[in-house]
């Protein structure tokens, strides 16, 4: 069974790229949310192998969704990868506290994005 990958941005186009990437490099299953109450649930149903995270998104932010799964018992345990257009090191150091496993930033480099997963999740 492949593993999965919850893609959670409030972008269609980023979902999209983010999926065509790992699509095209690994045999990673893919699911997507929109939204920070979207992806709460879909990570509880799905049980992802590892979550990719937006951090600006309307209604909660991808810190605040961060906090929310890590209280959960059923997502505590996932690794989070916040992906954002905000790398200044002070919305780094918020990623870290929220319980984020690692940070990358966009405009995602496709082999930056496959080694990330890939170092969490294996081939």
């Amino acid at each position: 069974m492949p593993k999965k990958v919850l893609l959670v941005d409030d972008s269609t186009t980023t979902l999209m790229m983010e999926e065509m990437i790992l699509k095209q490099r690994t045999a990673y299953e893919c699911v997507t949310a929109k939204d920070r109450l979207d992806a709460i649930s879909r990570a509880v149903v799905e049980a992802p192998d590892l979550v990719l995270m937006d951090v600006v998104m309307p209604r909660m932010n991808g810190f605040e969704a961060c906090k929310m799964m890590r209280q959960q018992p059923s997502t505590r345990e996932i690794p989070i990868v916040l992906v954002t257009t905000r790398g200044e090191e002070s919305y780094m150091e918020a990623g870290f506290q929220s319980g984020c496993n690692d940070y990358i930033t966009k405009p995602i480099d496709g082999a930056e994005l496959v080694a990330l997963v890939q170092s969490y999740l294996g081939e």
